[in-house]
């Protein structure tokens, strides 16, 4: 029986991941859904976010579908997704996008970088040191090229190695890389890149670049797609894989019945193409565009139909498919 770990995290992750276990449900029934809880609302409860029991629990899953994280600015509150990621050794986050004339994927380093978690404070400045190994750039240049040749498209290597000597290091070995795989590729500096990727999205079809510049560059692409609630994401590793929402916890409209259970759904999706359901995928992503045409849409799209009701609506499309 395939397992699936489920941590809906914090704010709007309460509302949009029973969406999407509701429509993955209506596709395969007999899965069985393991909840996890995790997050902001769990440690001002008990003073623990995130247990070794709770990563346990991932890791004996099939996949992990997660929500959203609070996780406020200030304090020694520790990053729940990033502890995730480091101890699944999730390297790769997959972040697609596709819309009328858009069908590109941005692969984000997704352990090291600015996020590498080596971080200290002194009396006068706070210092956070940015990682690029070989190992890291090796592994994300190799999963980015079979994705290109796959898809029978072109990489495109997001940098900074004008400025940045790690980037040097990661531009030299992508493109090393990519040569071996034989995936036609080329270079742009990551603030050019950002600009031209929302002038010409049909030029791109995968882009890699380091963990930060690809955070920033993922939720900038979103904007092809209308915005953060439409952005579904997978986080692979070798023996693991997490699939969210690109949004966050959004707890200014939690509670509200407003959020967008798109990504979360999406995100399902990408989980179905991932453990093997690659037709089941298909029709959730088809069902979701028939409610669209239908004009059945959240406020964040001009709609004013609730979360549940979206849901509903998707899943009265798949039963009758």
């Amino acid at each position: 029986m395939t397992t699936i770990a489920v941590a809906e995290g914090d704010g709007i992750g309460r509302e949009v991941i029973p969406a999407a276990v509701a429509i993955l449900s209506t596709i395969n029934p007999d899965w069985e859904w393991v909840p996890v809880e995790v997050g902001y609302a769990r440690w001002q409860r008990t003073g623990s976010a995130l247990t070794s029991g709770d990563l346990a629990m991932m890791k004996e899953a099939d996949a992990v579908l997660f929500g959203a994280i609070t996780t406020p600015p200030e304090g020694e509150y520790p990053s729940v997704i990033l502890q995730i990621r480091k101890a699944l050794d999730l390297y790769a986050n997959l972040r697609p996008v596709r819309a009328s004339g858009v069908d590109l994927v941005t692969v984000r380093e997704n352990t090291e970088g600015l996020y590498s978690g080596i971080e200290w404070e002194e009396e006068d400045r706070a210092c956070t040191v940015r990682v690029v190994s070989k190992k890291g750039t090796r592994r994300i240049a190799t999963r980015a090229s079979i994705l290109a040749r796959e898809r029978n498209g072109h990489l495109t290597i997001g940098h900074k190695a004008n400025v940045l000597r790690s980037d040097r290091l990661f531009l030299s070995l992508c493109t090393a890389v990519a040569e071996e795989y034989n995936v036609p590729h080329a270079a742009r500096l990551i603030d050019a890149l950002c600009l031209d990727v929302l002038l010409h999205p049909e030029a791109y079809d995968v882009i890699v670049t380091t963990n930060l510049f690809g955070d920033i560059l993922s939720d900038v692409t979103g904007y092809l797609a209308g915005g953060l609630g439409m952005l579904p994401s997978a986080n692979l590793g070798d023996r693991h894989a997490l699939f969210e929402p690109v949004h966050g916890s959004a707890p200014d409209i939690a509670g509200t019945g407003r959020a967008n259970p798109i990504a979360a759904i999406l995100s399902g999706a990408m989980m179905l193409d991932h453990l093997g359901y690659p037709e089941e995928a298909d029709l959730i992503e088809a069902a979701i565009q028939s409610v669209l045409l239908a004009g059945i849409r959240t406020p964040d799209l001009g709609g004013d139909t609730d979360t549940e009701t979206f849901t509903r609506a998707v899943c009265r499309v798949l039963q009758s498919s």
